[in-house]
């Protein structure tokens, strides 16, 4: 929620999404240790944006803010 709050506040100035513009959360998965949460960001990442868009709409078809859910 922190991180979350950071990000939508551009509280960093030079962050990706400060930079970009990026407010809205709508993605999300949850992790018991901290290496599998690195190592799924990871893998993420290293895909084409067409399969992350596809991974995005499978759970968030209307690109909701998730974290809307949190306030």
């Amino acid at each position: 929620e922190r991180r979350v709050y950071e990000h939508k506040a551009k509280l960093k100035k030079d962050s990706f999404t400060a930079r970009y513009n990026i407010d809205r959360l709508v993605y999300i998965e949850t992790f018991n240790d901290v290496r599998d949460a690195i190592a799924r960001e990871k893998q993420i990442k290293s895909w084409r944006r067409s399969k992350k868009i596809a991974l995005i709409e499978a759970e968030n078809p209307r690109w909701k803010d998730l974290s809307l859910e949190w306030e």
